[in-house]
């Protein structure tokens, strides 16, 4: 063991004899590379970093049913899933193209707009500007760099306004045509109920009348002591024997209608509500504000890295090269 730490601590210093003979090329190279990536470190654009906070919401939707989950309440805040929705739904092409072609991202990049990889190179620039994160608390954060602290702040912001539009649209395209085919079921029904309706005004017109109205019907008939009026209930009575049973049969299905109808109403209320709502789907928590600091880059830290790097890649450049002369001189 005490042999071990000898031959390593003999190694160390022999590493540091070592650097301390070659110091002059070492401080040279290193020299070079402080001025260097000072000199790069000033070239760089400042960025300025624009932050908005954004909560998914738990329902897309106001509830017509008497089942209602309390867990869905417009009030209470999404969870895990409706965050990695959001998270989506923000790195969709919906929101990327908007906010490219309003703000004209592809000009504010320097992009050439003949350029054959002109839309590689914007999408790397926008990945590279403009990124969405979860935080621990659940939340969805939208950071976004630029030159422009202003139009950090604006891109922000803009993008979270988006989120409603965006999945506002995106839910319009599916409830639609499910309130289309509730609405056209309904006509159905509403039709329906309106020519059984007109064939028992005409029936009754002719003097048809319920099942209950016909027991009297009988009655007046027997008690009647004059022959107009008897002549008279004859006829009705002749006409209910006739169209009765038809009648009966409207009024059954009359009633079914009716009872259908009012079953059908909640889904037709629920599609309706779905197709036209333009519902928010998030709780702002804090929109980006103009930043009055740039975010990077940190100069100081592109420095530090760099006469490190360069130092320790020097070191280890001049020890393979020592070594090679070494080999040389044994061959």
């Amino acid at each position: 063991m005490n042999s071990e730490q000898t031959e390593i601590e003999k190694e160390r210093q022999n590493l540091l004899l070592f650097i301390w003979k070659k110091r002059k090329p070492l401080m040279t190279v290193t020299a070079i590379a402080v001025v260097g990536s000072l000199i790069m470190a000033m070239l760089l654009k400042p960025l300025f970093l624009s932050t908005a906070i954004v909560f998914p919401a738990a329902t897309s939707s106001v509830s017509f049913s008497e089942q209602r989950n309390a867990k869905a309440s417009s009030m209470d805040f999404g969870e895990e899933e409706q965050a990695e929705q959001l998270v989506q739904i923000l790195q969709s092409s919906r929101i990327r193209d908007k906010v490219i072609n309003q703000f004209g991202l592809m000009e504010h990049y320097d992009i050439d707009s003949t350029d054959d990889n002109k839309y590689f190179k914007l999408m790397k620039e926008y990945e590279g500007h403009i990124s969405f994160t979860r935080t621990r608390y659940g939340s969805i954060s939208i950071d976004v760099l630029d030159e422009k602290p202003e139009l950090a702040a604006e891109i922000a912001n803009k993008i979270v306004d988006l989120i409603d539009t965006v999945k506002n649209s995106m839910i319009a395209e599916r409830t639609m045509p499910a309130f289309e085919i509730n609405k056209r079921k309904r006509q159905l029904l509403d039709d329906d109920l309106k020519t059984i309706l007109t064939q028992l005004d005409t029936l009754a017109e002719q003097g048809v009348i319920s099942i209950e109205g016909r027991t009297n019907l009988y009655t007046a008939f027997v008690e009647a002591k004059s022959g107009v009026d008897r002549d008279f209930l004859k006829k009705q009575i002749d006409v209910n024997l006739k169209y009765g049973a038809r009648f009966d049969g409207l009024e059954q299905m009359r009633d079914e209608k009716i009872v259908k109808l009012e079953k059908f109403l909640d889904s037709y209320e629920q599609a309706e509500s779905d197709a036209y709502s333009n519902f928010t789907h998030k709780f702002i928590v804090e929109r980006a504000v103009v930043a009055d600091k740039k975010d990077r880059p940190k100069r100081l830290i592109i420095v530090l890295l760099a006469t490190m790097g360069t130092f320790i890649f020097m070191v280890f450049l001049l020890l393979i090269n020592e070594r090679f002369k070494e080999l040389k001189k044994q061959a």
